[in-house]
């Protein structure tokens, strides 16, 4: 009886440890640090805006920002740009930069917008970092 107890107890153990790991959820294991700076050069500054989206915080539009990128599936390009957005025809370059991880995989992005304006309206919350 002690054998087949032992044997029970040993299948569950490795089955246990077979399953394979729950897909992370959209916002799992997902941050990245947020950089915009004046003028076309990106920043070579560490510091910036930590977004993490489990739960959604460490950025002023945290909810907002998170749900931009999990419409884009994590590719920042793709997220919908702001329907009626206006912005004048200003040169007052931008660059907005951002590192980390969406659901586990790199993000490298960087992008020089023409204005602050155009920036919001192509990446909605997600470069919205100060308070003006």
């Amino acid at each position: 009886m002690r054998t087949v107890r032992a044997g029970l107890l040993a299948a569950l153990v490795l089955l246990a440890c077979a399953a394979p790991a729950r897909p992370a959820a959209p916002g799992e294991d997902s941050w990245l640090l947020l950089t915009v700076t004046q003028g076309e050069t990106p920043s070579t500054a560490q510091n910036g805006t930590t977004l993490r989206c489990d739960p959604p915080r460490g950025h002023r539009h945290a909810a907002e920002a998170c749900a931009d990128l999990i419409r884009a599936n994590g590719h920042i390009p793709d997220i919908p740009p702001r329907e009626n957005a206006i912005c004048p025809m200003l040169y007052a370059p931008v660059t907005a930069q951002a590192t980390g991880q969406w659901q586990g995989q790199p993000i490298t992005y960087t992008h020089t917008f023409p204005n602050p304006c155009t920036m919001t309206a192509q990446t909605g919350a997600l470069f919205t970092l100060d308070e003006t």
